[in-house]
């Protein structure tokens, strides 16, 4: 029995191979993260909270919680940390979800998918991936990352369409009442309110933010882009309103980015006080790495029609223009095929991040993290910057 931290993260650091062999029967089965977790609690008590455990964490507010989640970072960084076994989780995680083949049927049949938060629809070429959160002003919390997944699976392996596009819905928010927004970032108020868990953070950069840039996976092909792939389509985001924290994310794993003239970008990790996902791995190769902290870590703001915000976004549009703008990109990427256009996703994949490179910031990520969510300032900062508070959940 491993009786503290200190003890479990040796255990660990000597015994990884073995334990990620036993969980995965050494490694001829897939297991997502949080299967994993909690498998891990079955076979190796006292490495890794129960599922009691974590009911019964998961009923507090975040600032009364004992941190038992740190944990699973400790596992998960182990696993990632190693080439053999992380590629082997990384792989897992970029595999269909299990619901995703009903989904595809519906699509098929019906020509869209209602999946909740998210909305799927064939238009023409392309496959319509309409995210909603309207409460929220589309922010992500735990209540869409299942259903944002699946709607990424289903965009991608829809054989309907040759390229997908990615919108935020109307909100009811009295600021924003009736308008389209791309999406507020982490729901800050169910994260103050302790309803959104650590592996969240893992199941999403892992899961399908990671497919936006690489494409969903197959069981029997290593999807590292030099010897096999899996299945990918082009992705169009069109930016209405503002991109913030988790969907400014987004934006750089996107192949093209529509954004009306009022639109801003920010990534408001300071203020948070947590990892703005991998952003850091991926912002500097847009904005340089200046800039990359100044957003990151000094809070800049950007408009998206200024020389800065044309970094990241490709097109400026009135926001009377945006579903027009959105049918002549899906043309413009569409015309001369999808196997070029896939073939040269993947080509500029390999010089600008690999799949060792991502699984190696992912190991770090989800140590630092762990410890940025369970942090008193975190706390602090929600209540200081963010009136969370008072804010009901």
């Amino acid at each position: 029995m491993l009786t503290d931290r200190p003890a479990r993260d040796h255990f660990l650091r000597q015994n990884i191979e073995a334990v990620y062999g036993k969980l995965t029967h050494d490694l001829t089965q897939f297991v997502r993260v949080e299967d994993l977790v909690l498998q891990a609690a079955e076979s190796y008590p006292g490495l890794v909270p129960t599922r009691a455990q974590l009911a019964a964490e998961a009923a507090l507010p975040l600032k009364q919680k004992q941190g038992l989640e740190l944990d699973h970072s400790l596992l998960l960084a182990h696993i990632l940390a190693d080439p053999r076994l992380g590629t082997h989780l990384c792989h897992a995680m970029l595999l269909p979800r299990p619901e995703t083949a009903a989904a595809l049927m519906t699509l098929d049949a019906q020509g869209f998918v209602d999946l909740g938060p998210v909305r799927v629809e064939r238009h023409g070429r392309a496959a319509h991936l309409l995210s909603s959160n309207p409460r929220f002003l589309n922010a992500e919390d735990q209540g869409t990352i299942d259903a944002m997944e699946i709607g990424v699976d289903v965009a991608t392996l829809d054989p309907g369409t040759e390229i997908a596009v990615l919108r935020g819905q109307p909100v009811q928010n009295a600021k924003y009442a009736g308008r389209r927004l791309f999406g507020s970032g982490i729901n800050l108020t169910h994260l103050y309110h302790g309803a959104i868990p650590f592996l969240w953070y893992l199941q999403r950069e892992l899961g399908f933010v990671h497919k936006y840039f690489r494409g969903v996976a197959t069981p029997d092909v290593l999807p590292d882009d030099v010897n096999g792939a899996g299945s990918e389509k082009p992705w169009i985001a069109a930016v209405e309103g503002f991109a913030i924290g988790g969907h400014c994310q987004i934006l750089l794993t996107m192949d093209y980015v529509l954004a009306t003239e009022d639109a801003f970008m920010t990534l408001p990790a300071r203020k948070e006080g947590i990892i703005p996902g991998a952003a850091n791995l991926r912002l500097p190769r847009f904005t340089g790495d200046r800039l990359a902290r100044q957003l990151i870590q000094a809070e800049r703001r950007l408009q998206c029609d200024s020389a800065q915000g044309r970094l990241i976004c490709d097109e400026i549009v009135p926001a009377a223009d945006m579903d027009a703008a959105i049918d002549r990109t899906v043309m413009m990427l569409t015309s001369s095929g999808a196997v070029g256009a896939i073939g040269n996703r993947r080509a500029f994949r390999v010089g600008v991040e690999t799949l060792d490179q991502f699984r190696r910031y992912c190991a770090v990520y989800a140590r630092e993290q762990a410890f940025c969510h369970f942090s008193p300032a975190l706390i602090h900062n929600l209540e200081q910057n963010w009136g969370a508070g008072n804010r009901a959940a």
